[in-house]
């Protein structure tokens, strides 16, 4: 019998059957790990077992292959804060559906998982928006497609960056990007140390989201989750009806 426990959070949960559900979770010691929950559609245990939530789990299955069985115990209801806050909520279903897609299976990656609590934990205050593209910048550089904002993809430039080339990650200055600037994405002042301001958050967004479709879910022959184009659409909206 091959068993282990560890915490971590939900990213996604599916029906299996009339009563039972498939949960996946991002652990720190297991990775990206499925199993078996048996009642997970209860009465009990369905509002345990949203997307985002803190767990605690207890997995176990005859043969290390297999599926197994997780027995789960609430240790955070991070769900519940975000619930009466759609964008919030979105930003929630979107960063778990990414990790889902683009983490390995049973692969630890212990720092990518204390950045992503992290970010959870950042969740419901003010710049969580910031943050998450922070935090995908951050993915993407630990799986080895980091971007280079140091300096100036054509000219060696440090100063005046406020373009990314969307074929080499790389920065480009206001001038050497001056030619190109309709097909140049937008670096915001924020990732340069800068305070934020209004619509700097779905630049950066547009930015991440780039580059995790390129390079992390095209290379698993897979769009974009929905879920993120989602949360893009809340940052739409808000700046329409400003």
């Amino acid at each position: 019998m091959e068993t282990w426990q560890d915490d971590g959070f939900i990213l996604a949960v599916r029906a299996h059957g009339e009563t039972s559900a498939i949960l996946t979770c991002m652990t720190p010691e297991h990775g990206r790990f499925a199993g078996l929950v048996r009642g997970g559609q209860s009465k009990r245990l369905a509002p345990v077992l949203q997307i985002g939530n803190q767990v605690d789990l207890r997995w176990g299955a005859r043969l290390a292959e297999n599926l197994g069985r997780f027995d789960v115990e609430l240790s955070q209801a991070r769900a519940a804060t975000v619930l009466s806050d759609p964008p919030r909520l979105a930003a929630l279903r979107a960063f778990c559906a990414i990790l889902n897609q683009v983490l390995p299976e049973r692969d630890p990656l212990p720092a990518i998982y204390h950045a992503a609590v992290a970010w959870l934990d950042m969740l419901p205050g003010p710049h969580w928006a910031e943050g998450l593209v922070s935090f995908e910048l951050g993915l993407l550089q630990a799986l080895g497609f980091g971007l280079d904002l140091s300096c100036c993809a054509a000219t060696g430039e440090t100063e005046n960056l406020i373009y990314v080339s969307p074929r080499s990650g790389r920065a480009v200055s206001a001038e050497a990007g001056a030619p190109y600037k309709d097909k140049l994405l937008i670096l915001p002042d924020f990732l340069k140390g800068v305070p934020p301001t209004s619509g700097q958050a779905r630049q950066g967004l547009l930015l991440t989201g780039h580059f995790l479709e390129k390079h992390l879910c095209h290379a698993n022959n897979r769009p974009i989750p929905e879920a993120r184009q989602r949360l893009m659409d809340h940052f739409y909206k808000a700046e329409a009806s400003i």
